[in-house]
């Protein structure tokens, strides 16, 4: 069975220490599933997810959290009113109606939304280890996006999060889009949890650092893992709309769909090997 086509293709890294869960991450999304125990990554391993980016299913604002669901009207809702409306407009317009009376009011037609567009993210899930740091660093090239992963039960791994985001921007392109991820939640809930990293103190790291935000995961119940990486993918579309990616050029870490017409094309893609192309997300 095929997946869902696609507009845009993002390269995303998964990044942290070793034993943070960033293969647990990384198969959770792509394959909705837990693995206990899994084998330490060597060099990196793939997989992939296919994800709605932009209106109308996403509506809000990352800064301000503004819907942005009233940009559109249905067909149950009010003529809308114009932003230059003045107060004396509604008396004006009843005045005319006076004036002309028989004639009906103009019909209003709703606009409909755009249609849903979809990302497939690439996913690279590196390895952690000090070992293999070196080839490492050579997956981070042509990376549009990253999610910098720490254990919430380990301090240690959260105070290694400041070299693993040097190493990135060192490497990646300067617009890469990085959200901190503090996982394995399940395990620091409640009074009696081993979190060593409180909320605040990961949120102020964040803003300090320019990331995007912060969220805290648990692969193992799935809580927070799809908007993790749904969060990194609707920042690059936002990008992408303004412009700050060059489509043609591979360093930029997004492909457009191929060339085919005015608008281009959508490529139906089958399941990657890596990972499933589920096509629903957040």
């Amino acid at each position: 069975m095929s997946s869902p086509s696609w507009d845009y293709i993002a390269k995303l890294v998964c990044i942290g220490d070793s034993g943070c869960g960033k293969s647990s991450l990384t198969i959770r999304l792509c394959e909705g599933r837990f693995v206990a125990h899994h084998d330490v990554t060597i060099g990196v391993e793939f997989g992939s997810r296919i994800v709605p980016v932009g209106p109308p299913h996403f509506t809000g604002d990352f800064t301000t959290g503004a819907s942005s669901s009233s940009l559109f009207s249905s067909p149950d809702d009010p003529t809308p009113s114009s932003p230059s409306q003045q107060p004396g407009d509604a008396a004006t317009s009843s005045q005319q109606q006076k004036a002309a009376p028989g004639l009906p009011a103009p019909p209003t037609k709703p606009v409909p939304p755009p249609p849903q567009r979809h990302m497939k993210l690439s996913l690279w899930d590196t390895a952690g280890q000090e070992t293999y740091k070196s080839v490492t660093r050579s997956y981070f090239r042509g990376a549009s996006g990253a999610l910098l992963v720490f254990d919430l039960s380990r301090r240690s791994t959260f105070l290694h999060v400041t070299d693993w985001l040097s190493d990135l921007r060192q490497i990646a392109e300067p617009d890469i889009v990085v959200v901190l991820v503090g996982n394995k939640a399940d395990l620091v809930a409640g009074d009696d949890g081993k979190r060593e990293v409180s909320r605040r103190e990961a949120e102020e790291w964040a803003r300090k650092n320019g990331v995007l935000e912060y969220v805290e995961t648990s692969a193992k119940s799935g809580e927070n893992v799809e908007n993790a990486f749904c969060r990194v993918a609707e920042r690059i579309y936002q990008n992408i709309q303004a412009g700050k990616y060059d489509l043609n050029d591979r360093r930029s870490g997004v492909k457009g769909p191929s060339a085919g017409g005015p608008g281009g094309r959508q490529v139906k893609l089958a399941a990657d090997a890596g990972g499933k192309g589920y096509g629903g997300c957040c």
